[in-house]
Formats: structure tokens, sequence, C-alpha cells
């Protein structure tokens, strides 16, 4: 997503841009089961696909706003609640499936002259001189470059041939996700309730549907993903608030470990990492992808100001680095705080927790003020 995102940032511009994709998104229709893989879109986001030409396309598929976000502890009416017409917004963001965002993304690029997608291609090759770059394909082709952006991940090939060490570790929690059926109609409202052994989410998909998201212990998601799907059902109404609802049926699940990784340097003569190539986030409030999108616009804006010798010289890339490293490590910050608090059976700290989240729903201002940061509108908290 982040990488299509860059391409079609530089589209109509002097630079030649090729994409090199290992492998083509599943064409979409309407009829197919939600993909467990979804977004969080912030508005800041949805601008930035809206300005490169993919938004309506997502939209002509499918995508599900939401307005209200609540997040509590104990008790549902003893938490906060973040309302979109509080700020005189008619939602939040929109949840969408990943895969959605790159076929809306890919339908863009497809306007732009100066961008070639040359998919499927596999790298057998990377060389670096210290300044450029020279990719050979399995196939015997080979492009080089003066300018080589790593969006492959968070275990970026790119950032590696570079030389770039990363700070990391994993989260002591795994996270399953399920995508279900629910016997309430389209909702508008994502919530989040935090336990000692971590949080549970819902995120509202199109229709009658939602993925439910649930932090616990490595074991427990083991014995999570080990249970037949009426044994799952049963867990999700037991352990999740009464909000939920009933569930209708369970359409899919997966799991994954939770690792925060933050590279050393974004930079390096004619390399650039953007995204997860450059730090990946604890998932706690959805931002991983949002911030690959502030990325990408930060490196749109120096780009385009760039001249060849410049680059040569390597300012702008250094001043794209400047702009985004405090802010993501800022938010990566901000979540293992989160994380960390909300983890503890401390009663002291318990009940910080529980006073201030009534606390927060209380002040209008400082709520609004974390809304608009949320959503990309504010770059201060």
């Amino acid at each position: 997503m982040v990488g299509a995102a860059l391409a079609a940032a530089l589209g109509n511009t002097a630079y030649r841009v090729v994409v090199l994709e290992q492998q083509l998104p599943e064409p979409f229709t309407a009829e197919q089961p939600h993909d467990l893989r979804v977004s969080a879109i912030s508005v800041a986001s949805q601008q930035l696909l809206a300005e490169v030409g993919a938004w309506s396309a997502i939209l002509a598929m499918r995508a599900c706003p939401y307005r209200r976000m609540r997040v509590w502890e104990e008790d549902w009416q003893s938490g906060t609640l973040f309302d979109s017409h509080d700020i005189q917004r008619d939602y939040l963001g929109h949840i969408i499936e990943n895969r959605i965002v790159q076929l809306g993304l890919w339908q863009a690029l497809e306007q732009y002259d100066n961008v070639e997608v040359i998919c499927p291609a596999s790298i057998n090759q990377i060389d670096y001189d210290g300044s450029a770059s020279t990719l050979t394909l399995d196939d015997g082709r080979s492009f080089h470059t003066s300018l080589l952006v790593g969006a492959d991940g968070a275990r970026s090939r790119v950032r590696d041939t570079a030389g770039i060490g990363v700070t990391a570790w994993e989260y002591p929690m795994h996270v399953l996700v399920a995508n279900v059926g629910t016997v309430y109609s389209q909702q508008d409202i994502t919530w989040q309730r935090f336990r000692q052994t971590g949080p549970e989410a819902f995120l509202p998909l199109s229709g009658p549907h939602a993925s439910l998201v649930w932090y616990n212990t490595p074991q427990k998601v083991q014995e999570l993903m080990a249970m037949d799907i009426d044994s799952l059902k049963a867990a999700f109404e037991q352990h999740f608030p009464a909000e939920l609802g009933q569930i209708a049926a369970i359409e899919g699940r997966t799991w994954f470990p939770l690792k925060r990784q933050h590279a050393q340097s974004y930079v390096k003569p004619g390399i650039v990492l953007i995204g997860d190539a450059a730090h990946s986030i604890h998932p706690l409030a959805g931002q991983g992808v949002n911030l690959g999108f502030m990325d990408v616009m930060a490196l749109r804006d120096v780009l385009r100001e760039a001249t060849p010798q410049s680059l040569r010289e390597g300012a702008p890339l250094q001043d794209y680095e400047k702009r985004r490293r405090q802010p993501n490590l800022l938010m990566m910050s901000t979540m293992d705080l989160f994380a960390r608090a909300f983890s503890s059976s401390l009663p002291p700290l318990k009940l910080l927790r529980i006073l201030g989240l009534g606390l927060a729903d209380k002040t209008g201002p400082i709520k609004n003020k974390v809304m608009k940061y949320a959503m990309g509108l504010s770059s201060t908290l």
C-alpha cells in the first residue's frame, strides 16, 4: 500500500518511477468475503488517496466509515467516547481491507505515464555501491537507479542491503483476528476494551460484518486458533463485552505476533525507507499504515522540491528523515506506554486508568485535540 501510494504521489513529475511488486492482488468482486487484513484509514490518509486518484476506486469497492470510537476498561459508561460530530466531521476514518486499498492505488497508477509497474517481479540481487543501486530480477532484467525506495515491509531486503540496523523487541502477547457476521446491521462505531491480558477490539466492516481483535498471551492465542468454529464463537461471546451482541458466523481467522521495530536510520545516499521498512508499531490504535502514508506525503514533498544536484548531495533525504523520525517515534512510544499501563494489575494504577478514561470523556477540548491528532489533522497533541 505504502509503496504504491508513493509511486502514485510521484505521478506526473519529472521522475521515472518503476514499481517492483512480487504478487498481483486478487481482483475484487462484491460477493467475496471480507479479507482478514484491514486498516483504519485516517482522514489525512484518505486525503492522500484522493489526491493520487485512488479514493473513488476504493469507495467503488467497499469501505466502512466509522463515526464513533469508545475506549473503556471496567464499564462501557465509564470510558471515553470519541464522536466525529464533536469536531464537525462526518466520520473519524474508514475501516478498509488492505487489498482494496492496494487495488485502488493500482488503478490510479494506470493514469501516470511516468510510472511503470512490473508484477510479478522477483528480485534476485541488489547491488549497492554507496550512492546508487542495481537490481537484477530472476528473469535477468536489471534496473539501475539513483534512488531506491525500500517499501518492502518489516523484513526489508533494501534496508539489509544498505546495512541499516534496527532497534526491535517483541511484545509478550500475540493477537487473534477474526471476521464475523453479526446480528446487528451496519455499525458506525469501533470500540476497544482494555484488560490485563490485552485489549479486545471491534472494527465494523461493511454490512452486518465486523473484525474482532483479541490480544492475549501466545499460549492463549494458539489455543483459540486450535478451537473449532463453534467453540471459538462461544469464547468470543463469553469473553468479549455484551456490546458485541450475538455472533451469527465466524468467516475467517488468523493470528500474528506483535513486534516493535525502528530503523536506526531512514536514509543512506541513494536509499530511503518508508512504511514498515522504517518502523513497525504496536497495532493498538491502528496507526501503522497511516504513519506510512505520512512518510509518503513527506517524501513526496521533498522529492518534488529537489534538484538532481541536491539529491546527489543528499539534503532532501535528510530533510525527509528529520520530518518523519520524531513523529514516528512519538507515536511508537505513546503506544508502548498505553500497552504497558493497561497491562498492569496494580490497584492504584488500575484506579488511575479508570478515572483517567472517565475524566477524558468530560474534557472536550483535550478529547477533540486527540481526535484530530489521530485523524492526522493535527501534528501535535
